[in-house]
This record gives structure tokens, sequence and C-alpha cells, in this order.
């Protein structure tokens, strides 16, 4: 049975600053669009520096630095070219700001090159120009192999109710031509999700274009963590996604 190839999702190089969205906890005032931009470029501009200085300034908790060092190095040993992009992400519902980060790279394994690009969508807290705490909303990643990849769709939910059913879809953007094509999805847990483990996953044929599964989301709050192998006669494409999972329906939409 195939194994997934490390995705490498942004949760590498993020994952380390807790998220501390608690009851109780004294909420920071929202920082203006401008302080908002600033930490934005600030933060872009750290995670693209090879030394680790800036990015510690950004942190407030010397535990945040140090595990989301560790997890920056690590990633950046599997992509050493890899380039972070931060914009700001508008004002949630509750009050928190949120920033849009994505990251690029490749990486060359034997004779093969990968493609991956990933993005997040984190809602946080800041003051003084220094993160307090983060929560990932929004999680995805693709990676591709081959010189010309194909082009996929990725049709999966950021939210969704407890108990509900929903879809789990990646879809070739262009026709088949009678390819013969793969693939098989996974659930992992969190654990997994944040150790980037590379679990196997079972193959079989793929009819109509595409990955297409009918799921149920759990029972209880938390997150529902995706991995899905494709195998195309032109590359193999790996897709992470996280889904967060939530018991009241205004609350699908932050």
């Amino acid at each position: 049975m195939p194994r997934l190839l490390p995705a490498l999702l942004l949760g590498v190089a993020l994952g380390g600053v807790p998220s501390l969205s608690m009851p109780g906890l004294a909420a920071a005032p929202t920082q203006s669009q401008a302080e908002i931009a600033r930490l934005s470029l600030a933060l872009q501009q750290a995670l693209n520096d090879p030394s680790d200085t800036a990015l510690e300034a950004l942190l407030a908790s010397p535990d945040s630095q140090a595990s989301l060092l560790e997890r920056r190095r690590a990633f950046l040993k599997r992509f050493p070219e890899a380039r972070w992009q931060v914009t700001p992400g508008g004002a949630l519902a509750d009050g928190r700001d949120s920033l849009k980060v994505s990251v690029r790279g490749t990486r060359e394994d034997g004779p093969i090159r990968y493609r991956m690009q990933a993005s997040q969508r984190l809602a946080i807290r800041s003051q003084g120009g220094r993160l307090l705490e983060q929560e990932v909303i929004e999680e995805q990643s693709l990676m591709r192999s081959g010189d010309t990849p194909p082009p996929v769709s990725v049709r999966i939910p950021d939210a969704v109710l407890t108990g509900s059913r929903y879809d789990v879809d990646v879809v070739f953007e262009t026709p088949l031509d009678g390819a013969l094509v793969a693939g098989g999805l996974v659930t992992l847990t969190d654990a997994q999700w944040q150790q980037q483990d590379q679990p196997e996953i079972q193959l079989g044929p793929l009819g109509g274009g595409g990955l297409f599964k009918s799921v149920r989301a759990p029972l209880t709050e938390g997150h529902q963590n995706w991995a899905a192998l494709l195998v195309h006669p032109e590359g193999i494409v790996t897709v992470g996604k996280r889904v967060r999972v939530v018991d009241q329906r205004d609350r699908l939409e932050l």
C-alpha cells in the first residue's frame, strides 16, 4: 500500500503557537487595521528570514518560541527554499483579528520533483506587535509530483456541524481521456496531524474524474483531519485538509 507523501502543512510552521481561546480568558483589544498590517508584514519577513531572531521577537511565550523554531527548522530541511506570504484576513465575529498565511516550496527526492503549497487562516490576538495567541480556523495543503502534474480542485468544507454528513471531493480539472487513476482517503488524529505522520493509504480505482466520498462528522466538537492520495499517469497528488467541527450553526461562519 503506498504511503502518503509528506503534505507538510503550514501547521508545521505555525502550529507551535498555542491556542488560548478558552472560556474566561480576558479578551485583548482588537488591533487597528494598520497594526494588523504591520504585524502581518513582520511575520512574513520573519518566516522568510534564515535566522530565528525576528521570529522569536514576535512570539510572547518562550514555550511557543522553542516549539515553533524547531518545527520551522525541520520544515526547511525538507523544503529549503520555501517562501511564506502573510496578509491581513479581516476581523471575525467574536472580535478577534485574522491572518491569511500561505507557503510554497519545492523539493527533490531522487529523480522526482515535488511542488507544495499550503494555506492557513489564523484567528489571532496580538498586542504591541507580538502574537499573544492563535487558532487555526482554516487549513489545507496540496503537493504534486511530476513535470506537468494534473490540476485538481479540492471541494471540502472548512467547517461542519457535529454528526452531519458532508462531501469530501478531490476532482481532476482536466478530462482523463482514458487515463487510469487511483486514489484513497484516510482520517488523521490531531496528534498525527501535528506530527505530520505519513499514514498508509489503500488505493482503489477512481471513476468520474476524481475522488468522491460522503463522510460523517464526529459527534463532538473539534477537528476532522483528512489526507488524500491520487495517482495519475502524469504525477501524484496529495491533499491535506483540516475541517472544524462545531455544534452550533451560527459558528460555521466566523
